[in-house]
């Protein structure tokens, strides 16, 4: 394939939703091809559980929804990493997933939260899987709460669209500088 760079993202549903989602097989065998190329990749959210799934890790029901803004903390062997330094050895980031991973072969382990283990992990220097939304905006966000309104059950790690919606502004702006930290420190 003629990128330097796949991102992918993801929406309402499982890996395993095949049935539903004919696409999802052929998308999984699409970024095998692309980490096998030598490609970066970068995964959000489902695009993190595709890139596990697409490398033979198993993709499952977490045992608990996470929805909402709760911290994530950096892993020791994430903080000895290039890619990881300066960064907040812990972050309230934006959350919206019941799936989970095993993490793929070889990779490094980033991050984790109270809720779920495997939050990130990096291959190979170049391949980036974060479970957790670093690209929300108040406009995402506002916009997850209302079409995934019946996915806000009260729960422990579920927080009502008010709360979703209430945090300050300057988190927005700390997941962003994250983000972008990320992506320059990633090789294209």
């Amino acid at each position: 394939a003629d990128f330097d760079r796949l991102v992918i993202m993801g929406g309402p549903m499982s890996v395993g939703d095949t049935a539903e989602h004919p696409w999802l097989a052929a998308e999984r065998a699409f970024i095998a091809d692309a980490v096998a190329a030598g490609k970066s990749v970068i995964g959000v959210c489902l695009g993190a559980q595709l890139i596990a799934a697409a490398l033979g890790a198993r993709v499952y029901p977490n045992a608990e929804k996470e929805i909402g803004w709760f911290p994530v903390q950096l892993t020791e062997q994430a903080r000895a990493l290039d890619l990881c330094d300066g960064l907040p050895a812990s972050l309230p980031v934006f959350h919206w997933h019941g799936d989970t991973f095993e993490l793929p072969a070889g990779a490094v382990h980033l991050a984790e939260s109270d809720a779920c283990a495997h939050q990130a992990f990096l291959l190979d220097g170049r391949v980036l899987g974060l479970q957790f939304h670093l690209e929300s905006t108040p406009t995402s966000v506002a916009a997850i709460c209302e079409h995934g309104a019946d996915e806000v059950v009260p729960a422990r790690w579920v927080q009502s669209a008010a709360e979703m919606r209430a945090v300050d502004q300057d988190l927005y702006a700390g997941i962003g500088r994250t983000l972008e930290v990320l992506l320059d420190r990633l090789p294209v």
